[in-house]
């Protein structure tokens, strides 16, 4: 492995138990990110895309195998620990926006620091400056009912960035989006990677994986492939 690793898998597999069968999510993944990388990750439904995020994102431990992130042994946290780790270095871009339908586009995005008691001014300073950053300057007072689909995934992406997470992990990101306004979403998501910011995208769609530099291909929980885009 390279001294960048940002995140490192060896040997992980993930199994779940349903009801007197077991079902093997991810079979002995091995898998380096480094620091700074656009990578997708793709394949068929059930071939385990979404198990590797949790266990990237500290969601979930592996049943077995190795996992580091920066350096740490993550499948040796436990709880307490994982949960510190996910909130201090990952931020999460769902399909479903995942915001909370009372709180304005500005509560949302500074709820991650409400939660690490981050004073009120500071809070909301950060916030503003994401949601600027994102193009929704003016509509930090509107709840979710009052924005579309990119306006919600585009707060949604302000919240994952708010506690400058070491890595953006999106799931299915411009699935609940029409194409153009999918289009615009991969724009400021490939302007974080720009920036410097660890991206991993978990999708399907052929599209945003003609966009990533790196795709690792999954199929029946294993890698089948994985190519670095000249």
């Amino acid at each position: 492995m390279t001294m960048n690793g940002l995140v490192r898998l060896h040997a992980v597999s993930k199994v779940y138990a349903m009801g007197s069968a077991a079902v093997r999510a991810l079979r002995g993944i091995d898998l380096e990110i480094a620091a700074g990388e656009f990578l997708g990750v793709m394949g068929p439904s059930g071939s385990g895309k979404t198990t590797l995020m949790d266990v990237v994102g500290c969601l979930s431990r592996p049943t077995s195998g190795a996992y580091e992130f920066a350096g740490r042994r993550v499948d040796q946290l436990d709880d307490a620990g994982l949960a510190h780790l996910r909130s201090e270095h990952v931020g999460f871009v769902f399909q479903a926006f995942n915001l909370l339908p009372r709180l304005t586009a500005i509560e949302n995005v500074e709820l991650p620091l409400l939660y690490r008691r981050v004073s009120r001014r500071a809070r909301r300073q950060r916030a503003l400056e994401l949601l600027d950053r994102v193009g929704l300057g003016t509509r930090g007072m509107h709840r979710p009912s009052e924005l579309s689909g990119g306006e919600r995934q585009r707060v949604a992406i302000a919240r994952a960035l708010v506690n400058r997470p070491s890595v953006v992990l999106a799931d299915e990101p411009t699935g609940a989006l029409d194409t153009a306004t999918g289009d615009a979403i991969m724009d400021l998501i490939e302007s974080l990677n720009r920036e410097g910011h660890t991206v991993i995208v978990v999708t399907h769609d052929p599209r945003i994986g003609k966009r990533v530099v790196r795709q690792v291909r999954l199929r029946d929980g294993a890698v089948e492939s994985d190519v670095t885009r000249a």
